[in-house]
């Protein structure tokens, strides 16, 4: 498992907050995240991610289910930074 940090905005955090479309995607391909909110109140948010490997989920955010999660959590595509740990 590789563990991954990743920052983006979205238009709603609470609504992101509560959303089960993480899940939904992620955990039948075995990834588990951990939900992050800027305490400044800013609409930036974080996950942990544990993944099985980088290139899955790399492919996991290429379909169109990931896509329709992220507009569903009102995601801003743009803004979305990942980091792996080193």
């Amino acid at each position: 498992m590789e563990t991954l940090l990743v920052f983006h905005e979205v238009d709603d955090v609470d609504r992101w907050l509560a959303s089960p479309k993480r899940e939904e995607l992620f955990g039948p391909l075995g990834m588990t995240a951990r939900t992050f909110r800027d305490p400044a109140g800013s609409n930036r948010v974080g996950l942990m991610v544990e993944v099985p490997d980088v290139a899955a989920w790399e492919a996991a955010l290429q379909t169109d289910a990931a896509a329709e999660a992220m507009k569903f959590d009102g995601v801003r595509p743009e803004t979305i930074l990942g980091l792996v740990e080193a």
